[in-house]
């Protein structure tokens, strides 16, 4: 097959080629991240099905996350071997693979190694779908393109719960994996037409196999640990040992890559302080942003009894807002300081936060909507500006390794957010039962009380006087568990908030280091 690259296709197509070739790749960048968020709806009905705990269920998000952010690394390479239409096409099967195991998962293992081959195939096609744009577009125009490319990207993740919830409702929570589906098969289509294939004459570039190979163990160690802590007992022989082995491997890396000739990370760029305080800022951004994702549509479920429908579009309002905002956030960042923009976005999330920290059963749908507003404008000021301040530290010839690893810090904060946040929710949740149960004595009045007219009710209902007290035991123990996993969430909230508040001082220290 004849080569047909950029230049031919442009030739073939005419100047609408390169909006014909961004669209192409956003089809299939969209469609895998909209499959992201488009299955946190579904964590209850999961574990119902399953009978598993949410340190379990949460997998099918980090384990997504876990492999977007590693396979992120592969970009480069796979296009110097495949070229953007091979890459392209193998990482829409790949998905597809993924998609179909998901589909028919007998258990949740199963579930999780379809949600990987997902996230392995949305990291590869991103950077894929970036580059070629970049090069389809004259150097004016990248931006713009970019700024585009971009705006889809914030848009699937937003459409996802909403997605999610409506066909969980109507059908099936498998039916999640079927609907990405024939978008997928049109994208492979587009990119058979409109993907530039591999330039025979550039040659395939070195790939460091065994740091990639060290940080995939690390990332999969750590995640691991963190994940069955809770379960195993944190001073545990297996969770120290998976511990120690996290460790292990992220100091091997480190050093693999400070004496590789290609690494795949450069560590070089921590040396320029502005930058490392803007890779703070995103582990945090990306730690917040997928920790709210996932948290909140699982809490308003699970506390607030809402449909997966009413779950998904809690969020929609503010992801359309943020979407509008995001122009408006860019011309900021090119009128202000950045890191006074990271700080009242760091701040406005903060705020969201908390005021979700003051939300309960009682809280109204619109109230929780405006709160989720709050705290993704606030993400929405700080994106930008943890970018701009973080490229524009380093010289031009370590733009293209300081933009891979500000993304992979970004990503990685997300994986370790929703670990960590899933497992702090879990044991305030434990600890508040315990405490709630403890109170439960024959000298609680309110317990009482509540026992008295449980019984009532269900004498008037027709039952035995055998099982009426039974009867209003586990109604209150019901009532114990729904307050307990109330104020775990609560709690939740309140940690994210007082996250987003530490993160001030490298925002700060990115003040001070633009000034000298």
């Amino acid at each position: 097959m004849a080569t047909e690259n950029i230049e031919t296709l442009f030739a073939r197509y005419g100047p609408a080629y390169r909006w014909i070739v961004t669209l192409t790749g956003m089809t299939a960048a969209m469609t895998m991240i909209l499959s992201s968020t488009m299955v946190n709806v579904a964590v209850p009905t999961i574990m119902g099905t399953f009978g598993v705990g949410q340190s379990e269920a949460q997998w099918m998000s980090t384990a997504f996350l876990a492999a977007m952010t590693a396979s992120q690394l592969l970009g480069a390479w796979v296009i110097s071997v495949l070229g953007p239409r091979g890459g392209y096409l193998g990482a829409v099967a790949l998905f597809f693979v993924g998609s179909l195991i998901g589909a028919w998962a007998p258990n949740i293992d199963i579930l999780i190694l379809a949600r990987t081959l997902q996230g392995l195939a949305a990291g590869v096609v991103q950077p894929i779908v970036m580059v070629t744009i970049f090069r389809a577009f004259p150097t004016q125009q990248r931006g713009l393109a970019l700024s585009i490319y971009g705006m889809g990207i914030m848009l699937a993740p937003i459409m996802g719960p909403v997605v999610g919830g409506i066909t969980i409702d109507a059908t099936s929570w498998r039916y999640l994996f079927f609907i990405p589906l024939p978008i997928a098969g049109f994208s492979v289509l587009l990119g058979t037409m409109f993907m530039p294939t591999r330039d025979k004459d550039t040659a395939p570039l070195p790939f460091n196999w065994l740091g990639y190979g060290l940080v995939v163990l690390a990332i999969i160690c750590a995640m691991t640990a963190i994940a069955n802590g809770q379960r195993d007992g944190w001073a545990s022989d297996k969770i120290v040992l998976l511990g120690s082995a996290a460790i292990g491997f992220s100091v091997a890396f480190v050093i693999s890559q400070l004496r590789a000739t290609a690494p795949i990370l450069d560590f070089a760029v921590f040396r320029y302080r502005q930058f490392a305080a803007a890779a703070a800022l995103g582990f945090v951004f990306g730690a917040g942003n997928f920790a709210s994702v996932y948290i909140i549509p699982v809490f308003v479920q699970t506390v607030q009894n809402f449909t997966p429908t009413d779950a998904g579009l809690v969020s929609a309002p503010a992801g359309i807002i943020v979407m509008l905002f995001f122009p408006i956030a860019g011309r900021m960042v090119d009128a202000f300081p950045p890191h006074y923009l990271a700080m009242v976005g760091l701040l406005l999330f903060a705020l969201g936060a908390a005021l979700l920290h003051l939300t309960d059963v009682n809280t109204a749908f619109y109230t929780l909507v405006f709160y989720v507003i709050i705290g993704r404008v606030g993400q929405s000021i700080m994106l930008p500006a943890i970018n701009v301040s973080a490229l524009s530290a380093l010289p031009p010839d370590k733009l293209n390794n300081g933009s891979g690893t500000i993304n992979f810090v970004r990503l990685m904060g997300g994986a370790f957010g929703v670990n960590l946040l899933v497992v702090f929710i879990e044991q305030r949740t434990e600890f508040y039962s315990s405490v709630l149960t403890a109170t439960q004595t024959p000298d609680n009045a309110a317990s009482r009380e509540i026992m008295g007219r449980i019984s009532d009710l269900l004498s008037q209902g027709g039952l035995p006087d055998v099982l009426l007290r039974p009867g209003s035991l586990h109604f209150l123990g019901r009532v114990i568990e729904a307050q307990a996993d109330t104020m775990g969430f609560k709690d939740g909230f309140m940690i994210i908030a007082v996250v987003f508040v530490c993160a001030l001082l490298p925002a700060l220290m990115l003040g001070k280091s633009r000034k000298k």
